[in-house]
């Protein structure tokens, strides 16, 4: 009987989980929706009380420009028509003041982090935005719950859906800190920015100039954390190129004074 019962609960399981599920993703994923969230709420935490390894900028009054200006830039490409989870996820964005990391992240349910350092390194708005939108894919594409459902699989189903273990959500939080994305989802990630900024004012192709930057300066020999676990960027710069150009999407820079204005606003 209770080999039985857990034969209905995974099919309950499946028939709910696929439901949650945007009809162009293909993946299986033990996660729902809500657990995405839940999980973004508790790396928040997570991070939040750790301020020594990663000093998060408060959202106050002092660093009221600096937040401005990347929400402006977010909610461009969050407006786009194109971010399936756009109302259901959080998209709670957050600034990491270390210069010296040229890095973003995205959590499940759409918590995303990035360093000054970034910021900093870049030379265009549309770059800065080309890397937002590859962080809000991973993000919208629930490639960190895909990851942790390969990872901790049937087991991790069962206990989710039985509630045997009430901090299990907790404990699959912490390991997003050392998560890492496959090739595909990163390739994936590039693709769907270029269609997320071909409706927006930026550059489709904003995220080839961060790679052909990092060419440029000799620094994509897996210097950078961004790229520790990426495709190469020479063949990264060629794919989102021609990306935007199937899509017939505009490459123009709308680089201008706002983005000096954001670089200059941060401490």
């Amino acid at each position: 009987m209770k080999s039985l019962k857990y034969l209905v609960i995974l099919f309950g399981i499946a028939v709910i989980f696929g439901s949650c599920k945007n009809k162009e993703d293909k993946s299986f994923n033990i996660f729902s929706i809500n657990d995405d969230i839940e999980l973004g709420k508790n790396l928040e935490a997570e991070i939040a009380s750790n301020p020594a390894e990663y000093p998060v900028m408060p959202r106050n009054s002092a660093n009221a420009v600096s937040y401005g200006h990347l929400d402006r830039i977010v909610n461009e490409i969050l407006e786009s028509g194109q971010v399936f989870y756009k109302d259901e996820f959080e998209w709670n964005t957050y600034l990491i003041q270390d210069d010296n990391v040229l890095n973003a992240f995205a959590a499940p349910g759409g918590y995303i982090y990035v360093y000054t350092g970034l910021i900093k390194y870049l030379d265009s708005e549309d770059d800065f935005a080309g890397v937002m939108g590859h962080e809000i894919a991973h993000a919208d594409r629930r490639h960190s719950t895909d990851q942790l459902t390969k990872a901790y699989g049937l087991s991790v189903m069962l206990q989710l859906a039985l509630g045997d273990n009430p901090g299990l959500l907790s404990e699959v939080a912490a390991s997003l800190l050392t998560l890492s994305f496959s090739r595909g989802a990163e390739t994936e990630a590039d693709e769907y920015s270029v269609i997320y900024l071909c409706e927006t004012v930026y550059a489709a192709n904003g995220a080839a100039g961060f790679f052909q930057k990092l060419i440029d300066t000799g620094a994509s020999g897996g210097t950078p954390e961004f790229l520790s676990t990426h495709p190469n960027p020479d063949n990264r710069v060629g794919d989102i190129n021609d990306k935007a150009t199937e899509l017939n999407c505009s490459t123009a820079s709308s680089t201008g004074a706002m983005w000096t204005a954001f670089q200059n606003s941060l401490p």
